[in-house]
């Protein structure tokens, strides 16, 4: 006679029901569970989330690239580009975190999919101890002080990682970007061969 199947047990009265365990990306991280942030308060009243990204948030990042004038992808890609690839899209969002680390911010829209409003991130190299930084912020949030908080950020990920220096590659007609640089401490010399591009490093 074929052995019968053992009907799972029914919980007991005033018990809590076993559910199953949460959808976890590739680092252990449960998908659905509201990621730790930041709330930031702008002066006119909007509110911002700093977080680290998420694989979730792929679609924001291409929603963020579409509403891009091109001179701030060219500000942030240093040259021209006209579409972000949906495999470009995910490498950037779905991080190995023993090589890098991303920031967004995001809005707190509650009708609506949250935006993507900025986005800050380092590329490591372990074996010189240093981190490459990229950072954006779409234009109607610039001026006001977004772009400082993404990049104390990054420092203090830096420090926190205990790498030796931070650097970047700048337009030099990205004078905001070199600004801002410029108060946190940061030195600036030509890249060889392009006068264009500025290399702008900070030894932690």
């Amino acid at each position: 006679m074929p052995a019968r199947a053992t009907p799972p047990a029914a919980p007991l009265p005033g018990s809590t029901p076993r559910l199953p365990p949460p959808a976890r990306d590739r680092y252990g991280s449960a998908l659905d569970a509201p990621p730790p942030g930041e709330l930031i308060r702008l002066d006119d009243g909007r509110r911002l989330k700093l977080r680290p990204v998420r694989a979730l948030d792929l679609a924001a990042l291409q929603r963020l690239f579409t509403r891009l004038t091109p001179g701030e992808i060219r500000m942030r890609f240093m040259h021209s580009v006209t579409e972000l690839p949906e495999v470009l899209a995910r490498r950037m969002t779905d991080l190995d975190h023993a090589r890098e680390m991303a920031w967004v911010l995001m809005d707190s829209a509650d009708d609506a999919p949250a935006e993507m409003r900025g986005v800050a991130r380092l590329y490591i190299d372990a074996a010189t101890a240093a981190a490459e930084f990229a950072l954006l912020v779409e234009h109607p949030y610039t001026g006001r002080g977004l772009g400082a908080l993404l990049m104390t950020r990054l420092i203090r990920a830096c420090r926190e990682r205990d790498l030796g220096e931070l650097w970047g590659h700048v337009l030099a007609e990205n004078h905001a970007m070199l600004d801002l640089c410029a108060e946190l401490g940061f030195t600036r010399t030509p890249v060889a061969g392009d006068p264009g591009v500025m290399h702008v490093r900070l030894m932690l």
